[in-house]
């Protein structure tokens, strides 16, 4: 699944959060904080729910969530090849966090993470006031309506891996979406180049999780 749509929220708020890596207890603060209504406003993750933390598999958990919309990050992927393919795979996990899977039975993580994956898209789009805010974890295509063309292993290594962009400081416009919002990349404070907005502040290592109106990145 390349990109779920979706239309404007008639209910309630719509807010993104950097990658969460297993945090539940920041990524609760930060909906107390906004006063999140779980039964009115949605919340779109930009990947990256697990690993590092102890709680990464509740924060997988939150891909069955009716309020919650994610998409797949570098680090879910990382879990599926590991665990569908084990030997260097499952090493490769281990060096980049995966050590919380043995605080679980190894089977029902795999389960869970392979229904979690149906939730999680590579891309998602929102409207928001008339808007259309694009949500993917690492880098978007140059044009966001060329976005099932990604749908090859180079286009979705893109989507989930890359930092091209910042680090060659593009501040080009991503063509036919009003803005970006990804992760991926840790910064000391969210920034945007052009109208791509980076918002990991690297909430397993500097305990900041950024949860934001989705309206400030429109302002």
């Amino acid at each position: 699944m390349m990109l779920t749509k979706h239309d404007k929220n008639p209910e309630g708020r719509d807010f993104v959060v950097g990658d969460i890596h297993g945090q539940i207890g920041l990524l609760d603060a930060e909906m107390r904080r906004v006063g999140f209504d779980k039964a009115r406003d949605r919340l779109f993750s930009v990947g990256d729910l697990i690993d590092r933390g102890a709680d990464s598999f509740e924060c997988l958990s939150l891909a069955f969530e009716p309020w919650f919309y994610g998409v797949r990050g570098n680090h879910e992927m990382l879990a599926l090849n590991a665990m569908e393919n084990g030997g260097q795979a499952w090493d490769l996990w281990q060096v980049n966090g995966g050590s919380w899977v043995y605080l679980h039975d190894a089977r029902e993580v795999r389960s869970i993470l392979r229904s979690a994956m149906e939730h999680l898209p590579y891309a998602r789009e929102f409207e928001v006031a008339g808007r259309h805010i694009g949500i993917v974890h690492a880098e978007p295509p140059a044009d966001w309506a060329l976005m099932e063309l990604e749908d090859h292993p180079a286009g979705r290594e893109r989507l989930v891996w890359s930092r091209k962009r910042i680090s060659e400081c593009d501040t080009s416009t991503v063509a036919n979406i009003d803005a970006v919002v990804v992760g991926h990349t840790i910064l000391e404070q969210p920034e945007a180049l052009g109208n791509v907005h980076y918002i990991d502040t690297g909430a397993f290592t500097t305990g900041k999780l950024t949860l934001i109106d989705a309206r400030e990145v429109l302002a």
